[in-house]
């Protein structure tokens, strides 16, 4: 009768857990697996921004190189003269901006200049008038195409426009962007993340195995078309194994699908990325996730097993008091077991978000740190300046040493030095920049910074025959870092020798002094002066007035940066006797500016 009613009790228990252990096992999986899916898409978000902001760097490239003079006379000048300034000026943006290829077309799609001019695998004489961008580029003023590069074989993201010339026919100026290091930062990362184009074919991708294949199988009029564009040329598609035979087209686009494979069970999201109408493909392993259920359905089944024997004993106790305590200790140390296990499994949890946490901050790192690849064309406009004062001060050096003036040598050798210096400055901006700290602040004196900006320069206002006239208000301070407002000040000082240099009579001037809370320090010239309709202009980057290619039109930009940095701003006025007057407005430091009246 006892083995009985055991027997019933014991159906009824493992029934119970069975079912138990089975719906845990459901939820488990499907709590895990909406968290998985939700990491996918905080990965497609990343991905989507990393590619855009990536794609953004060259977005507006080739319309700014279509506004130079050399790229524009290729429209009606083809003579050796005018195709070596426009190679050496394409050559020189590639340097500053870091794009894979630049590069200028005809109204026929062959190309007259390039910045690999001089390469092997140089564009110049080459037809690419098949390419869609070429194509699209003269319809509708822009293009842009991913494709594998028939010259060079390497692929790249191409960005044309339309360069229209008046009495002439049209060029495309197209910037070849290189999307490689993106697809390198994902390998290392060990993610799963691909983009495919339209057609559904991945040219991007952090597993190698999914490169040049399509999604799902490709129909035969798609594959013509390209084919007949060249796009993956080299790559047999006809040929390439779809990642999945199952997808199917018309999936919604916030649906996670699972894709099965030989080794692997992938869990797969999509996202578009817009204006080319590319898909964002996220994947991981849901093996692991199998692997939580069948744990956590193992656990309940244990815990109701456990359940169940301690009703039984407690049921039995008065029959069976030395089997009870047998049981209990059996029971405590299972108990045991598996508080040390889930222990454990709560620690392994712990770690691996930890780790996520720490992965997410380095993808926002990395964002940052391509934004300073986007600086890089400022910077090293910024320490030009610096490295020409430099060069000026150790030749004047040498041509003292030569004439036996040792002391006066010294002198340009200890200017060149504090030159040296202040490029180390630059540089350490840098550093700061990358350490996500910011420049430190300190009270400077107008005159002193005066000072330095005039040192700075007095090579080329003398070359120029400019004595720089100087009225400093007294006992002015401001608060600002001191290097950044002498590269600002250097700059505007030397627009304004710039404006008088055809000048019969030039002219220049710099004034300070105080209005209410604020430092005004003026930098006055008698030169031709800035059209009105020019005046908002003249900060942007990359615009300039200047047609034989002395820069790219950055320095006022920098300038206005660096001013607003400090709390300040740059105006621009007409001069009373002609030419300009620009002001540059800095907040007072009032405690300083008292202590150094007081010290005067």
């Amino acid at each position: 009768m006892l083995t009985a009613s055991f027997n019933r009790m014991a159906a009824v228990i493992l029934l119970v857990t069975s079912l138990a252990s089975w719906f845990s096992y459901h939820v488990a999986r499907n709590l895990v697996l909406h968290k998985q899916e939700a990491q996918l898409e905080q990965s497609l978000l990343l991905t989507k921004r990393s590619i855009t902001a990536e794609i953004d760097r060259f977005r507006s490239l080739p319309a700014i190189v279509g506004e130079d003079a050399r790229v524009r006379a290729l429209a009606s000048d083809t003579s050796r003269v005018a195709i070596d300034a426009a190679n050496a000026y394409l050559e020189r943006i590639v340097e500053q901006t870091g794009p894979a290829d630049l590069y200028v077309l005809n109204a026929a799609g062959l190309t007259l200049a390039a910045s690999n001019h001089a390469t092997p695998q140089s564009f110049v004489g080459h037809d690419y008038s098949f390419r869609p961008y070429f194509r699209d580029a003269l319809l509708t003023g822009n293009g842009r195409f991913y494709a594998i590069g028939v010259t060079t074989r390497k692929p790249g993201y191409f960005l044309s426009s339309r360069i229209d010339i008046a009495g002439a026919q049209p060029v495309v100026v197209v910037v070849k962007a290189d999307l490689s290091p993106l697809e390198a930062a994902w390998s290392a990362a060990g993610v799963r993340i691909a983009i495919a184009d339209r057609a559904g074919v991945v040219f991007l991708s952090g597993d190698p195995a999914w490169k040049y294949r399509p999604l799902q199988p490709l129909a035969d009029q798609m594959l013509e078309r390209l084919l007949q564009e060249r796009t993956y040329d080299g790559v047999d598609l006809a040929r390439a194994e779809p990642i999945s035979s199952t997808l199917d087209a018309s999936r919604p686009a916030d649906t996670s699908v699972i894709m099965p494979g030989a080794d692997r069970r992938l869990m797969a999201k999509f996202a578009p990325l817009q204006p080319d109408d590319w898909q964002i493909v996220a994947a991981a392993d849901v093996r692991q996730v199998d692997m939580i259920g069948a744990l956590w359905a193992f656990a309940v089944f244990a815990v109701g097993l456990t359940t169940g024997a301690i009703f039984y004993v407690l049921r039995q106790r008065r029959q069976l008091v030395r089997m009870r305590l047998r049981q209990g200790e059996l029971l405590e140390r299972m108990v045991a077991e598996r508080t040390h296990d889930l222990a454990c499994e709560i620690d392994m949890r712990k770690r691996t978000e930890e780790e996520l946490r720490q992965a997410q901050q380095g993808l926002i790192h990395s964002e940052k740190m391509a934004a300073l690849g986007r600086m890089s064309t400022a910077i090293v406009h910024e320490v030009s300046q610096p490295l020409a004062a430099l060069d000026a001060t150790l030749a004047t050096a040498g041509l003292l040493a030569d004439q036996g003036r040792r002391a006066d040598a010294g002198e340009r050798l200890t200017k060149a030095r504090d030159l040296v210096r202040r490029m180390q400055r630059t540089v350490k901006h840098l550093k700061t920049f990358a350490r996500k700290d910011v420049s430190e602040f300190e009270i400077l004196a107008v005159d002193s910074v005066i000072r330095n900006v005039l040192e700075l320069a007095s090579p080329r206002s003398r070359a120029m025959g400019v004595d720089v006239d100087v009225a400093a208000g007294k006992a002015l301070a401001v608060r600002a870092v001191s290097v950044k407002l002498e590269q600002a000040m250097l700059n505007l000082l030397l627009n304004a020798l710039d404006a008088v240099q055809d000048r019969p009579d030039p002219r220049v001037r710099i004034e300070s002094g105080r209005i209410g809370e604020q430092v005004e320090i003026a930098i006055i010239d008698n030169g031709s002066g800035i059209a009105p309709d020019l005046r908002e202009r003249i900060i942007e980057p990359f615009f300039t007035t200047k047609l034989t290619g002395e820069g790219l039109g950055l320095g006022l930009s920098i300038a206005t940066t660096i001013i607003k940095e400090c709390g300040g701003a740059i105006r621009f006025e007409d001069a009373e006797e002609g030419g300009t007057r620009t002001v540059i407005t800095v907040p007072a430091a009032n405690d300083a500016g008292l202590r150094l009246e007081a010290a005067q």
